[in-house]
């Protein structure tokens, strides 16, 4: 009689290939490959990027995606070095192996200029980690110690998480763009002990010292001592430089307290979009699963370069960083102002660049609008040079070396030139916008999917995958599945595509939700799946689809349900949208939408209509200005085949965009719902009281 796990064996082998290709075969094909490397494993055949197992042996449905990677066992450890449990080792190794290679780079001297990149090598960032970690300790933090990182990227702040590894603290990144009320909430929910910050953002520490009573020791980064400000005295909490205290440390140099992986490293607060920040707490096995997964499906090398201005209170950047040691990457760090990123991507030339659709949407949009006013010629040739490059593309073939000299190398060049991967991810994005980018900077772009509390990615794209419209595939830390939500009329059932809330399991997911039991509860179910919130689809060979989000719909008055995101993610492709916000509720039955603008598409536009303003403002309230959006938006819908309910009705153009400062939006560029609500409720209000005149007969409905 066969045993359950042969069985079980028996099974994933007649799901992923045709009976008769085992009968040519000898021996089994899982058998021999139960933890395939990223060399193409011989069940990959005809496209299929999963397998599908039963969710239990002997009733479960078929519901349980895995990568065809790994399909026996989930990944928690790097191939090659399977020693590496920690990122305390992670970084060790590095050290080990990459001593003498640039690890952190700047352009920010001493003196607040900035030059040519200068860099840190691993060994350097080491003695500097390990000084860090010392001082901590001279001060009394003892193992186990929240330290809080408020200060945005730059070579210190890897130096001191590297550190809080090494000495077993842990730490707890706070957005430099919170506002008070925020970072003083992490803080004492969190209990830190010290907070590394700099000059600007002390003086928000300082305006609540008195309410933040477990910090004992406030270090502040950048520059000399003699350029700091005179540091304050208080009997509880003690300030130094990061300069004295690398030097005390020094001095008193303290052997490592190194963790253990189920140890907790980080608590990461997600601002979120309501409400108070959560803590997610992330062990070190959790972050090291997650890079071992990637790593699987992506090759990096030592030689590589990749330019860092993620905010690093992110997962997204952290788990890049993650990656990028284990691997021997320098680390280019931007001048902290996204205004001058294209300066700093010319000086680094970066082989990895990472970012998310709102800038990559930006780029399509430059890049298009540019061409259509560069004259009919050039626009002709760029078209031509971009079909057949895209054709080459999609069939597997390499494109004419031509089209790149006479237009593609140009555009190359914004990103430096040297860009060899494009990453994508905190929200979906468009195919025809994935399409155009790979083209035109032919390069590998992989898009996943993922969240703070999977330790950053669940799905992504395989190397060799030119299908666009999905986030790729489970990677091999994580098994996924879909759940019906009936309420939305998602089933696993649903034809042609299995349609639900996506699921994860495995050991990227995170322990729980800090001093918050209730909220880990309603997370988790009783098998161990943590719920996302996002609704997915199965696309053919085991791609999924992100297709919508259980918790920001809502329902208009006629009962029809609206997910917004999907809709301003279509808006987005608009040349006059910069972003979008869309707004509906239950007692309204269509949409309307507040628009911040392009501002030199929408003065390019008047200017054809010999429209005469006397500043963006007064335009965008130009009842011309908002019909030609209205109707381009219209045009964008229709392609994209949104439903009638699903267009926005009426529009708002503001010359202001939605940023951190002004409380639109999360770090990680999604729109605070509520607080958009809040800001823009006149505006919402006079488009809601425009349609019921302009449409009376809805009244009667």
């Amino acid at each position: 009689m066969e045993s359950p796990a042969q069985r079980r064996l028996n099974a994933i082998q007649s799901h992923l290939l045709p009976s008769a290709v085992y009968a040519a075969e000898d021996e089994s094909l899982i058998g021999r490959n139960v933890t395939s490397s990223s060399s193409s494993p011989p069940f990959f055949v005809d496209q299929q990027y999963s397998v599908v197992l039963p969710e239990k042996l002997q009733t479960g449905k078929w519901n349980v995606y895995r990568s065809a990677r790994s399909p026996m066992k989930l990944l928690s450890r790097f191939d090659d070095h399977p020693e590496i449990g920690t990122l305390h080792e992670n970084f060790v190794h590095a050290v080990e192996n990459y001593r003498d290679y640039k690890y952190l780079g700047t352009r920010i001297r001493v003196d607040g200029t900035v030059g040519e990149y200068k860099w840190m090598t691993f060994g350097e960032a080491a003695t500097a980690r390990e000084a860090i970690g010392s001082g901590l300790r001279y001060y009394g933090l003892e193992q186990g110690a929240c330290v809080g990182l408020y200060f945005i990227n730059r070579p210190e702040w890897m130096v001191v998480d590297h550190a809080c590894s090494a000495y077993s603290y842990i730490s707890v990144p706070l957005y430099d763009t919170l506002g008070p009320d925020a970072v003083k909430f992490v803080v004492n929910h969190s209990g830190i002990k010290a907070i590394f910050c700099v000059p600007e953002t002390l003086n928000t520490l300082l305006s609540f010292i008195s309410s933040i009573p477990s910090v004992r020791l406030i270090v502040v980064v950048g520059g000399a001592d003699e350029h700091l400000p005179s540091l304050p005295s208080t009997p509880d909490v003690k300030f130094v430089s990061y300069l004295k205290l690398l030097g005390q440390g020094r001095r008193n140099l303290q052997p490592f307290f190194p963790p253990k992986p189920d140890d907790v490293a980080t608590i990461c607060y997600t601002s979120g979009t309501t409400g108070t920040p959560k803590g997610v707490v992330l062990t070190h096995g959790n972050l090291i699963a997650n890079a071992s997964a990637f790593c699987r499906k992506v090759k990096f090398y030592p030689s590589d370069i990749y330019i860092s201005y993620l905010p690093l209170a992110h997962i997204y950047e952290r788990s890049n960083q993650v990656i990028c040691c284990n691997n021997g990457v320098g680390v280019g760090f931007y001048q902290g102002d996204n205004l001058k990123l294209m300066d700093d991507l010319a000086a680094l030339r970066p082989t990895i660049f990472c970012s998310v659709p709102r800038l990559y949407n930006r780029i399509y949009a430059g890049i298009t609008n540019a061409v259509s006013t560069s004259g009919a010629l050039k626009e002709r040739l760029f078209r031509a040079a971009y079909n057949s490059k895209r054709q080459a593309i999609m069939n597997g073939r390499n494109a004419s070396p031509i089209w790149d000299k006479l237009v593609f190398n140009k555009i190359k060049e914004k990103l430096g030139g040297r860009v060899r991967i494009l990453g994508s991810g905190a929200s979906p994005l468009s195919p025809d916008v994935m399409d155009f980018l790979r083209v035109c900077f032919g390069c590998m772009l992989i898009e996943g999917y993922g969240m703070t509390e999977t330790s950053c990615i669940i799905t992504l794209m395989d190397v060799g995958d030119v299908l666009a419209g999905h986030v790729g595939s489970p990677h091999a830390a994580c098994e996924v599945k879909l759940v019906d939500v009936p309420e939305m009329n998602y089933t696993s059932e649903d034809e042609p595509y299995p349609r639900g809330e996506i699921c994860v399991r495995g050991p990227i997911v995170f322990q729980r939700y800090y001093k918050d039991e209730v909220q880990t509860r309603e997370v988790f179910d009783d098998d161990g799946w943590f719920h996302t919130g996002d609704i997915g689809l199965w696309l053919p060979g085991g791609r999924l689809k992100i297709i919508d989000r259980k918790k920001n719909i809502f329902k208009l008055a006629q009962g029809e349900y609206i997910a917004p995101e999907k809709i301003e993610n279509v808006y987005a492709k608009c040349k006059f949208v910069s972003q979008c916000f869309v707004y509906g509720d239950s007692f309204n039955s269509s949409l309307v939408a507040v628009v911040a603008v392009e501002p030199d598409v929408l003065r390019d536009w008047a200017a054809s209509e010999g429209i005469q303003y006397e500043d963006l403002g007064q335009l965008c309230n130009d009842p011309r200005a908002r019909n030609a959006v209205l109707a381009e938006m219209d045009d964008v819908g229709r392609e994209a085949q949104l439903r009638g309910f699903e267009f926005a009705k009426a529009v708002t153009l503001v010359p202001e965009q939605f940023t951190l400062e002004n409380g639109l939006l999360t770090p990680t560029f999604k729109i605070k719902r509520s607080q958009a609500k809040e800001y823009f409720a006149k505006a919402i209000a006079n488009m809601y009281a425009e349609l019921s005149t302009s449409e009376p007969a809805l009244s009667k409905l």
